[in-house]
């Protein structure tokens, strides 16, 4: 990771059927994002003209045949085009198909190729589409694990879900509903809030305070409605304690994210993605970053999804990105 005043993000334009194409260019339009950073884009040359079109902008790229072409010029945007999906074609709006999920995998891997060579500090990316992915070539659970896979990081890594100065991590991540009690163990409880306590450390917060959510409703309800709390999730924050970290819980999943908001806490480790997702997104959606935690470097997007409904009409909100863009900034500069 670079400690220059000049990060080096690649960005993507996310799922070329969604809103990615039209908030990537708004974002990279902004003067100001161009003036301290050095950027790469790595897109299908379809994907930016449709962007562009939408967004009303035209940006001052460089083309790059290859990696191996990389250098950066002040207040310019180098432009690595692939022709990993659309073959050519503009992408269809409104909708997951084979051909935008190919295009999107294509862009993680030549991102994760330019983390892997010094190339870049950090990946900034619009919103994704996990069924494009899938249909596109991903195997994996989502495209973190791709990340992780790619990046060669062993161990835990989690999604971490911020809004304002509210963090989040999660004990189980993109599996189903039926899976996740299975899944809460004391390792993987330790994990989740180990791994936000560095995260929040790196980002400037010395001591951070962490809750940790119940898993049944009213946190079991002293065992009447589960022992997943009693059993797992207690003992795991009492040796975290015991380790000197300050990590409370577990408290009912109903409330405590009430407590987080009132500024209880700096973080709030949930059992599973909706629990701690809902919540977020209600404080605020149109700001709300996610950030792939474990990764060597920082690889954040906006919380807001590929939105199809209205991919292409130019009033997807870029405010998310934006505040994805500034976190990584942030860490990408140590």
């Amino acid at each position: 990771m670079t400690t220059n005043t000049r990060p080096r993000l690649a960005v993507l334009l996310g799922d070329p059927g969604g809103i990615g194409p039209e908030i990537g260019v708004k974002l990279l339009a902004r003067e100001a994002n161009r003036a301290d950073t050095d950027l790469l884009l790595i897109t299908e040359g379809p994907v930016l003209a449709a962007g562009e079109q939408v967004a009303l902008a035209r940006l001052p790229t460089r083309a790059l045949r290859s990696l191996d072409e990389l250098h950066f010029e002040p207040g310019r945007i180098s432009h690595l085009a692939h022709g990993g999906g659309l073959d050519g074609a503009a992408p269809l709006l409104g909708q997951s198909n084979e051909a935008s999920g190919r295009s999107a995998m294509q862009s993680l891997a030549l991102a994760t190729e330019a983390v892997r060579r010094g190339l870049v500090d950090g990946i900034v990316f619009a919103p994704l589409n996990k069924h494009a992915l899938r249909l596109g070539g991903l195997t994996h659970e989502d495209e973190l694990r791709y990340l992780q896979e790619r990046l060669d990081v062993p161990g835990f890594v989690c999604e971490f879900n911020i809004t304002g100065s509210l963090w989040t991590s999660r004990v189980t991540s993109h599996v189903p509903l039926r899976e996740v009690a299975a899944l809460i163990t004391g390792d993987a409880v330790r994990n989740a809030v180990l791994i936000i306590h560095s995260a929040l450390q790196r980002a400037g917060i010395a001591a951070p305070r962490i809750a940790v959510s119940g898993l049944n409703p009213h946190a079991g309800d002293g065992g009447s409605i589960g022992l997943e709390e009693i059993e797992i999730i207690e003992p795991a924050v009492q040796q975290l304690q015991r380790d000197g970290f300050d990590a409370r819980g577990p408290l009912s999943p109903d409330t405590v994210f009430i407590a987080a908001r009132r500024g209880d806490f700096d973080a709030v480790v949930s059992m599973y993605h909706d629990q701690g997702q809902i919540a977020m997104k209600l404080m605020g959606f149109e700001r709300g970053v996610t950030l792939h935690g474990g990764l060597p470097v920082p690889v954040a997007t906006c919380a807001s999804g590929s939105a199809y409904d209205i991919a292409g009409r130019g009033v997807a909100n870029v405010e998310g990105l934006q505040a994805a863009f500034d976190l990584s900034r942030r860490m990408a500069a140590g």
